[in-house]
C-alpha cells in the first residue's frame, strides 16, 4: 500500500499549500491547510513538515502563498518573494535543500518579465517542477542505491528518509524500496531516533505500509543489533552534504557510521545533489540546529527529567567522509568519498 502524499497544491495561484501533519503519525492522518507564508514556516519550525527535501519544496510553494497578496508590478512581485523567502529560510538552518529551493524560485521571479497573475503563474509553475524534479530524483536514487544490495540484505536506517521527507518515493527508503522489489531486502530494522522518534512513528510505519518486514528498535540497541549480525548494511539520508562529503543528518548517525566501520559493515548515504552545499569545505561549516529542551524532558508531554536539569539537544550531527562508504545520488554513486569524486560526479571535474 502507498502512503498518503506528504503535501499538495490545491487550485491555481489563488490556491493553497495542504502538508500531511508528521506530528500525528501513525495514529492520525490529517492535513493541515497553509494559506499563508507563516503557517508555512510554523509547519517546518514544529516538524509538521521535515526532511530536507520535504522542506524545501514546502517553502517553494510557501513563497506561492505570499504573492497571493502582493502588488501587480514585477518588482512588486519580486519584493513579496524575497522577502518571504527570508522569513522562510530562518525557519531550519541546517538542511541546505531550503535554501536551495528558495535561490531557485527567486532566480525565477528576477528572469521573469511579466506582470499580475501571469507572474504568479510563472512561479507556482517552478514551485510544481521542483516538484516533479523531486519525485524523479527519489527514482533514481532508489535505482542507483539499489545496486550496491545485490544479494538479500537486512539493513539498519535511522530517523526518516522516506516519502515523507520528499516530494517523492524518498531517498534511503527509495533504496530500500526498490531493493524489496528486486528482492534483495531481507528485511528492516529502524532505530527509533530520539528524541522525537521519526524512526518509530514516520519510518516504521512507512515501511509497514508497503509490508516490508520492519523490526523497531531503540536507538542505544544498534551495536547489539550489527554485533550479532542481524544487519549487513547501514543507509541513511542527509540534510547537508560538504564539497568533501561530509555529512549532515539527524543526531546519532555519527555514531551508527562509527559502529558500521567497528563491525565492518557498509554505510551508506543516499541524497539528492541539491543536498549538497559545495560552497562548504567540510563539515566544520555546516550550521547544527539546537532544538528546544522540553523535546528531551518532556517527550510528548510527559516529564521524563527532573525540571532543574540542563539540556543539550542538538538536532544533527556530522558524519566525516572517511566513515562514509558510498553517497548515492540521482546522478549516480559516489564511491569512495572525497572532494575530488563529489567534483567529479556533481561538477564533472576531477
Amino acid at each position: 500500500m502507498k502512503p498518503p502524499e506528504t503535501m499538495r497544491w490545491q487550485g491555481g495561484i489563488e490556491g493553497q499549500l495542504e502538508l500531511l501533519d508528521q506530528t500525528l503519525l501513525p495514529g492520525q492522518l490529517q492535513y493541515l491547510c497553509c494559506r499563508d507564508v507563516q503557517a508555512v514556516w510554523d509547519a517546518i519550525r514544529v516538524l509538521s513538515v521535515r526532511g530536507a527535501p520535504a522542506i524545501g519544496l514546502a517553502a517553494a510553494y510557501g513563497v506561492c502563498l505570499g504573492l497571493q497578496t502582493a502588488g501587480d508590478s514585477t518588482q512588486q512581485l519580486r519584493d513579496q518573494l524575497k522577502q518571504d523567502a527570508s522569513q522562510l529560510a530562518s525557519s531550519r538552518p541546517t538542511a541546505v535543500n531550503l535554501s536551495w529551493a528558495l535561490e531557485r524560485m527567486q532566480a525565477t521571479g528576477n528572469a521573469c518579465q511579466l506582470e499580475g497573475d501571469a507572474w504568479r503563474e510563472v512561479l507556482l509553475a517552478e514551485a510544481r517542477q521542483i516538484h516533479q524534479e523531486d519525485q524523479q530524483m527519489c527514482q533514481q536514487i532508489g535505482q542507483h542505491g539499489a545496486s550496491l544490495l545485490t544479494t538479500p540484505t537486512a539493513v539498519l536506517t535511522h530517523c526518516n528518509a522516506g516519502g515523507l521527507a520528499t516530494g517523492g518515493e524518498g531517498t534511503a527508503l527509495s533504496v530500500l524500496f526498490t531493493a524489496h522489489q528486486q528482492g534483495n531486502l531481507a528485511g528492516v530494522f529502524v532505530g527509533e531516533t530520539r528524541p522525537l522518534l521519526q524512526g518509530a512513528r514516520l519510518t516504521a510505519w512507512e515501511l509497514t505500509q508497503r509490508d516490508i518486514p520492519t523490526t523497531l528498535i531503540c536507538d542505544s540497541m544498534a551495536g547489539q543489533v550489527m554485533r550479532e549480525g542481524k544487519v549487513q548494511a547501514v543507509v541513511t539520508g542527509a540534510d547537508r552534504i560538504a564539497a568533501n562529503g561530509d555529512t549532515a543528518n539527524k543526531i546519532g548517525t555519527y555514531s551508527l557510521a562509527l559502529l558500521a566501520r567497528a563491525h565492518q559493515l557498509p554505510f551508506y548515504v543516499a541524497a539528492p545533489s541539491s543536498s549538497f552545499d559545495l560552497a562548504l569545505a567540510d563539515g566544520q561549516g555546516i550550521p547544527i540546529e539546537e532544538r528546544d529542551p522540553a523535546e528531551v524532558t518532556h517527550g510528548f508531554g510527559q516529564a521524563t527529567a527532573p525540571q532543574q536539569v540542563k539540556v543539550y539537544n542538538p538536532a544533527f550531527d556530522v558524519t566525516p567522509a572517511a566513515l562514509i562508504d558510498a553517497i548515492i545520488t540521482e546522478q549516480g554513486i559516489i564511491q569512495p568519498v572525497n572532494q575530488q569524486t563529489v567534483a567529479a560526479l556533481l561538477l564533472g571535474s576531477g
